[in-house]
């Protein structure tokens, strides 16, 4: 059976199990190495874009507002076992993790802190294990810095799964802005996003509306009841096959004012410079200087100090925020999301940087908006990237 993945799959068993078989093994054998670099024999992973990762974008999640699972992965040397309570053991077993090679261990779902410390320290015997949580409050070191960065470099199955994620986030927010009508609440609109990502098989992990002038107030605007008179801002983090894809879209009722549409421009122009500012070898630090400057080049230089500026995804919202003094390096094949903002309009697109790809710079936009869809051409050093514009209603 040829390698599928649907955009509305749920599971992993809509993937070809020798692909996933060879990229599971790819991945345990680069955690085994950089585990024994840090001196550990093992891992055990129970945050969910560590459980993502290694099984090729499994979901061990129950509830939404935490990064704890409710099944954690084992990494020994020689096989990866997952760990569960007898609530989620079928579901793993049959479903989840069918097709994986990963074997199912189970404990008494009401004796974790014993059965479940059993089953595990049983497994480890005497092994060094680093662990990202601490579920049998066995108080073990946590992962290396090192093994957390093997999530940041994506293989090409990561990328096409990425793609269909990027599209899924694009789409739903794209649909949910055609669907607005006058008098809507941001809690109206916020359903609209949700249900969009979700019949498109994904998750909205966040999901951040704002109309008229709470743009303007707020860079984090949880939805309330305001309701839509004029503009809208919609922001959604949609998770697909475990990776993050980040877009902001604007929805305006009746023409823009020459105002805005300059505003576009500008922002558009930041964030042109800034997504080919990011090159590997780079620190985010120094991304951050091109960033400053881009803004100061737009004749609005303290823009920056007013909301945090993105920096680089993949399994994580943001696995890294830029800033000025940051030394964290860019690594090549890697996802990123800038948000450059002024006073009433952001940007936001999930991007991969590729330098081997020779198209545009090496920067891919994983979330693009569909043709037609409002656009404005951003241009930094003689370079250009379309970006979204704001859509009229």
């Amino acid at each position: 059976m040829p390698c599928s993945f649907s955009p509305l799959a749920t599971a992993c068993v809509s993937r070809s199990d020798a692909i996933m078989l060879g990229e599971i093994k790819e991945k345990h054998a680069k955690l085994s190495a950089a585990l024994h670099r840090a001196g550990f024999d093992a891992a055990l992973f129970w945050n969910r874009n560590n459980f993502a990762w290694l099984t090729g974008g499994c979901d061990n999640h129950i509830l939404h507002a935490g990064p704890v699972g409710v099944a954690g992965l084992l990494a020994l040397p020689d096989r990866i076992v997952c760990l569960c309570d007898t609530i989620e053991s079928p579901r793993f077993r049959d479903e989840e993790l069918i097709g994986t090679g990963i074997e199912v261990m189970e404990y008494e779902w009401f004796d974790r802190a014993q059965s479940g410390a059993r089953v595990f320290k049983d497994l480890l015997g005497d092994l060094k294990c680093a662990v990202d949580a601490n579920v049998f409050d066995q108080n073990l070191p946590g992962i290396p810095r090192e093994v957390n960065e093997l999530r940041w470099t994506l293989n090409d199955a990561e990328l096409a799964r990425y793609r269909i994620g990027g599209r899924i986030a694009a789409d739903a927010l794209e649909s949910a802005c055609r669907s607005l009508k006058v008098g809507m609440t941001e809690h109206d609109i916020a359903a609209l996003i949700d249900y969009e990502v979700r019949r498109r098989g994904a998750k909205a992990v966040v999901n951040l509306v704002a109309v008229d002038h709470r743009i303007s107030q707020f860079r984090h605007p949880i939805p309330t009841d305001t309701k839509l008179s004029r503009i809208a801002m919609l922001v959604v983090c949609s998770e697909k096959f475990g990776l993050i894809s980040n877009v902001t879209r604007f929805a305006h009722v009746g023409n823009l004012s020459v105002e805005l549409r300059n505003k576009v421009q500008l922002v558009a122009d930041v964030d042109t410079a800034v997504n080919f500012a990011t090159r590997p070898g780079r620190t985010l630090g120094e991304i951050f200087v091109d960033l400053q400057n881009a803004y100061d080049c737009i004749g609005e230089k303290d823009q920056w100090k007013l909301h945090h500026q993105g920096g680089s995804t993949g399994y994580a919202g943001r696995d890294e925020f830029a800033n000025p003094t940051s030394a964290v390096r860019v690594l090549d094949r890697q996802a990123f999301a800038w948000n450059p903002s002024v006073v009433g309009f952001k940007s936001e697109d999930t991007v991969f940087i590729n330098t081997h790809a020779g198209n545009g710079g090496g920067v891919e936009v994983l979330t693009p908006h569909s043709s037609d869809w409002p656009s404005v051409v951003g241009v930094s050093n003689g370079k250009s990237l379309t970006r979204a514009g704001i859509l009229e209603i």
